[in-house]
């Protein structure tokens, strides 16, 4: 069945998290809406969770303890949720989650700089969609939540939770994540395409520029230090 693309566009940047600076419109330039990736990871994978092309996702204080080279931050890049395929990229590297899998984690090693990130969901009968990225904390203290998009995630994703997930990421001053870590989140935009009659949208692509800095934060996670002013 041939699809009705229907275009949804926000441009967000952080300061210490996540905070909106503007939206756009038609006259906006979005990239391309891709096909998905080959259904297979092709990336470095890093830290003990992690063997040849698959890693277990952490469960708490019975993980082994976790650091990144020197001159790089590492981050754990969560995929579900859901049960349809899912593809997040990063730089070139492709983090693929099956549908026969209801969630992923992947676990990556990145120098400081600005890396271009992509979530992509494609299934004609509609889709659920998760990503969340979190850096690991120096002296392995626990892990910033750098980012985190959530639609229909179990279920089916709609406009209307795209268009809460905007108000919600709208409605604060400063960030929505922990302002203690060393991550901004620039430039996100993102495109779904819908099917006739009001279905739920079949394919979504989400872009958004995960820029690391070279600083080791301060506080852990949550710190009362740095958290957001009233």
């Amino acid at each position: 069945m041939a699809q009705v693309r229907e275009t949804l566009f926000v441009t967000l940047a952080l300061t210490a998290g996540l905070a909106l600076l503007g939206c756009g419109g038609s006259g906006s330039q979005l990239p391309q809406l891709s096909d998905p990736p080959a259904a297979e990871t092709v990336a470095t994978l890093a830290g003990p969770l992690c063997e040849f092309a698959a890693c277990k996702c952490r469960e708490g204080a019975g993980d082994p303890p976790q650091t990144a080279p020197a001159g790089f931050k590492r981050y754990e890049v969560r995929l579900g949720p859901s049960d349809n395929e899912l593809w997040a990229t990063v730089d070139k590297m492709v983090l693929y989650k099956s549908k026969e899998r209801a969630e992923e984690c992947f676990y990556i090693d990145v120098k400081p700089g600005r890396h271009p990130v992509q979530l992509r969901a494609s299934r004609e009968t509609g889709f659920g969609a998760r990503l969340k990225i979190s850096e690991l904390a120096p002296e392995n203290r626990g892990w910033y939540d750098s980012f985190d998009f959530s639609c229909g995630a179990p279920g089916m994703c709609d406009r209307e939770t795209l268009a809460s997930w905007k108000a919600e990421v709208t409605s604060f001053e400063d960030n929505i994540h922990d302002p203690c870590g060393a991550t901004k989140i620039r430039n996100v935009v993102w495109q779904t395409g819908r099917l006739p009659d009001n279905l739920p949208p079949g394919d979504l692509q989400l872009d958004f520029i995960l820029d690391v800095y070279k600083f080791e934060p301060t506080f852990g996670p949550g710190a009362a230090e740095c958290a957001r002013k009233e």
